[in-house]
């Protein structure tokens, strides 16, 4: 003990660290020319909270957890990013002339020493837990690469704006609301939403985002307002906005820095107390994940790829307005999107742009829909062609036709499972004998939230409960069941999604039913027969991975066979 002194003694005393550890680290420190509590820290022998609070009280300094604290307060602008990280400091807040910063280390005084200098303002240390100091500074700086040039008005993309009634108060000019809309669209990006939600009600006004497929409320704005953003939105996204009795869709290109911009699709609707506004943020690199990202299973996966290698015939992305339909297809265009190949989409939007593709938006105002899209891509030499959605018979006859004359053609549609697709497309009139024929393969998906992985833990549930869940012995064959918990990472136990597939491969029974003008449950007992996983089955294997949760395979699909 007597050739270890100071601070390393009492990380000793405080059996932080044994006699040994201590002596390598303090040679460490020295080596490296770092202090000791940092060197411990960087090396992970000792708990950050342990070392925080031996610290504290050491240095006689207040104890902070940076978790209780909003990160918006954070006067992280007052010094620069590259001292912020050279000394692992945070400012929390000033007061007067007296600037308070966050530190895990208070005997590095040349950091006090550098901010008084960069800000000419008095400097008081508080001390923090590494980990999440370290958390928040990484944030700030992926926050700055992506946002590095952003302005307060941020650079929109505008044509000819609309005319607007020259008495309309509410032209949205107001810099505050500016400033109120620009944050949202910005603070969804950074959370990873796929849609925001402003809603107007008799009393109150709020903006919700839909992170991970759940709505959850992020502001509430005074009622007063709601006039103002709902104009200021208009305006962005090219409305009318003296149009306020229909629906209008528009479209919203937000460049945030030199090199990316991010879309956003975006629609009114007239209710009782005002315009709800409703943006979808359309994320292009989305198709470039790759099909292994997707979630499918090996034999999934295989039949897709299988059905994308044909010369021709249809392959159908079934499922609800959110669930990843688009995804899904322009993946499948990427990996045919090579030289020798011409591809045409007709989409409505186009959501995801892609180069080397000619991608068509329909616009019904002036006759484009689906069925002049179809007609005129066939008289442009097409090797693939992509329909947005199949909405009526001609749309379906057209597509049909083009599967049946060597082409390749890929669409969705919005049905509830892969069986149900085909009596779908029957109601709609198309024959029997061309369903058989021209379909290859049909994909019914969900989105399900994916568990956190830094605080997912396995979930003691009884075999009755689980079989009775739907699960069979081969599932449950190694199987690791895991449950939510919430961390400072996620949000309430998961973070991202993870796709949930029924993939159904048209073999010769089911054409036979089909032909026989059979209904849903005998093409799904045949599906299952041949081996396909219906939608229940994947999620629970997605279960038995531990990769959802027993809950959320509940919620995204129904609780039995």
């Amino acid at each position: 003990m007597s050739n270890i002194s100071g601070i390393a003694r009492q990380f000793v005393e405080q059996s932080l660290l044994n006699e040994q550890q201590a002596k390598d680290l303090t040679l460490e420190a020295n080596n490296e020319n770092r202090s000791f509590i940092m060197q411990s820290l960087l090396s992970g022998a000792c708990k950050s909270i342990d070392v925080a609070s031996l610290v504290s009280s050491e240095f006689g300094l207040p104890l902070l957890d940076l978790s209780a604290m909003d990160s918006e307060h954070f006067q992280s602008d007052l010094i620069s990013p590259e001292l912020l990280d050279k000394h692992k400091i945070l400012p929390i807040f000033k007061r007067g002339n007296r600037l308070h910063i966050a530190q895990a280390d208070p005997s590095d005084i040349s950091a006090l020493d550098d901010v008084k200098f960069a800000t000419g303002m008095s400097v008081d240390s508080t001390v923090v837990e590494f980990d999440k100091l370290n958390a928040i500074l990484e944030k700030l700086n992926a926050g700055n690469d992506a946002f590095d040039d952003l302005d307060e008005d941020l650079d929109l993309e505008e044509d000819e704006p609309k005319k607007a009634e020259a008495n309309d108060e509410s032209t949205g000019d107001e810099a505050p609301i500016v400033r109120f809309v620009n944050k949202m669209l910005l603070d969804a990006i950074k959370m990873g939403s796929s849609d925001l939600h402003f809603e107007p009600y008799e009393k109150r006004y709020r903006v919700r985002y839909r992170t991970d497929g759940i709505l959850h409320e992020v502001s509430s704005p005074p009622i007063n307002l709601a006039g103002k953003i709902s104009a200021r939105l208009k305006v962005m996204s090219k409305m009318d906005i003296s149009e306020r009795r229909v629906p209008q869709d528009g479209r919203i290109k937000m460049k945030i820095s030199k090199t990316k911009a991010i879309d956003f699709r975006v629609n009114s609707l007239p209710t009782l107390w005002g315009e709800k506004l409703v943006l979808r943020i359309l994320d292009a690199s989305s198709a470039q994940m790759g099909i292994d990202h997707l979630g499918y299973e090996p034999e999934q996966k295989q039949l897709y790829m299988d059905a994308l290698a044909q010369p021709q015939g249809m392959i159908l992305v079934t499922g609800p307005t959110g669930s990843g339909k688009t995804v899904s297809l322009y993946t499948g265009l990427n990996i045919l999107n090579v030289e020798g190949t011409n591809i045409s989409t007709a989409e409505d939007p186009v959501e995801i742009n892609l180069e080397g593709i000619n991608q068509v938006n329909v616009n019904p105002k002036v006759g484009l829909d689906f069925g002049e899209a179809l007609k005129a891509f066939l008289r442009q030499d097409p090797d693939i062609v992509m329909v947005g959605e199949i909405r009526d018979l001609d749309t379906a006859s057209i597509a049909i036709k083009a599967a049946q004359t060597g082409h390749l053609v890929l669409s969705t549609l919005h049905t509830n499972s892969a069986p149900e697709t085909l009596t779908r497309l029957a109601n709609m009139g198309v024959p029997a004998f061309n369903l058989a024929t021209s379909v290859s393969l049909i994909i019914a998906q969900r989105l399900g939230r994916r568990l956190c992985s830094k605080c997912k833990v396995p979930a003691d549930l009884p075999e009755n409960v689980l079989v009775e869940a739907g699960f069979t012995k081969e599932i449950l064959e190694g199987a690791t069941i895991n449950k939510a918990v919430g961390c400072d990472a996620c949000s309430k136990g998961y973070k991202g999604r993870v796709g949930i597939y029924e993939v159904m491969k048209l073999n010769d029974e089911i054409s036979r039913i089909i032909m026989n003008n059979g209904n849903a449950i005998e093409i799904a007992d045949a599906s299952q027969r041949a081996g396909f996983d219906d939608l229940r089955t994947s999620a629970l294997k997605k279960v038995a991975q531990g990769v959802t949760s027993l809950e959320e395979a509940n919620r995204v699909t129904s609780g039995g066979h």
